[in-house]
């Protein structure tokens, strides 16, 4: 049986003294476009929502159930890098600057933050630690998941009707085989990611084929 995220490097952190422990994780690095968004959550560890874990693990009506109780009971915020910050600065340090964004807007300063993955944010100034596969292993971490994860799927469904065909309200803006179709039929639009190869190559077959 596979074991959930608990509150345990939570737990850790306020024997060393910790008060506002944040947990930050990013969806996104891998679509071809859209902005990456990253959550940071403070849990009230009186007030656990039952059942957090990994956002891919859930169900789309686990996620959004899970969503409703961590915004009523825990502090949060969202942020996003845009597509533009994406293609700019590369979509690893993009996906750092959305949790550094996430960890400012929380509406009390943490003083430890645990970040999903194995290396944290240059720019993040506060005392933190990466925990590899963290949002299985921290409910903090689980808990940023599972809202970054529900507002990206949501901007990606507006996108999705702004510029229909690509199926972004199924894909998200994953480079599925129905999106890499699109993407031939209907070519790149201004929310593609440029540094993409997928997306940069068709740019490049068009700037060849156009007189």
């Amino acid at each position: 049986m596979t074991q959930a995220p608990d509150f345990s490097f939570e737990s850790a952190a306020l024997l060393r003294g910790f008060t506002v422990i944040a947990g930050v994780d990013e969806v996104g690095r891998g679509p071809l476009c859209g902005p990456v968004t990253a959550a940071a959550v403070v849990l009230d560890p009186a007030h656990i929502p039952a059942g957090l874990n990994d956002s891919k693990k859930l169900s789309a009506a686990k996620r959004a159930k899970l969503a409703a109780e961590i915004m009523q009971t825990a502090q949060f915020c969202v942020a996003h890098a845009s597509v533009e910050e994406i293609d700019a600065i590369n979509i690893l340090q993009a996906s750092h600057l959305a949790m550094c964004r996430a960890v400012t807007g929380l509406p009390k300063r943490p003083d430890h933050v645990l970040v999903d993955g194995n290396r944290l944010p240059r720019d993040l100034t506060l005392s933190a630690e990466a925990v590899v596969k963290g949002d299985g292993r921290s409910v903090s971490i689980a808990a940023a998941s599972i809202l970054a994860k529900e507002a990206r799927d949501l901007l990606m469904v507006d996108l999705a009707q702004q510029y229909p065909g690509y199926g972004w309200e199924r894909n998200a803006g994953y480079p599925t085989k129905d999106h890499l179709q699109a993407l031939l039929d209907l070519g790149v639009t201004p929310v593609h990611r440029r540094s993409f190869k997928p997306v940069h190559n068709i740019l490049c077959q068009e700037k060849f084929i156009t007189p």
